[in-house]
């Protein structure tokens, strides 16, 4: 187990490497498509996976209002903080993938 801990950890740290210290003019422009390819899966499931906490913070704080009427509008204070510090996780996640297709690549 240990092993193949240190194997992958190594394989993380060194396959980049090699990948970048390619010489330019051999396969050009191959990274550009990944990049596509990874902003977009990336987008995707920050926006479902943060559609789906949001409609879960939004029942929860909508089933405690209706079990403490006299508390709803703390309730409604920490949802909303809540919800854009959810939010803030697909807008960084879209900052990225900008950055990933629009950064000039070396090769």
């Amino acid at each position: 187990m240990r092993r193949s801990l240190i194997l992958t950890f190594v394989a993380v740290l060194a396959v980049p490497g090699i990948a970048l210290a390619a010489e330019p003019g051999g396969g050009e422009g191959w990274l550009k498509p990944f990049a596509a390819i990874a902003a977009g899966i990336g987008m995707a499931l920050a926006a479902g996976l943060c559609g789906l906490g949001q409609g879960r913070a939004v029942a929860s704080a909508v089933d405690a209002m209706a079990r403490q009427p006299g508390a709803a509008g703390r309730i409604q204070t920490a949802m909303i903080i809540g919800l854009a510090l959810i939010e803030s996780l697909a807008l960084y996640v879209l900052v990225m993938g900008v950055l990933l297709l629009f950064v000039k690549w070396p090769v």
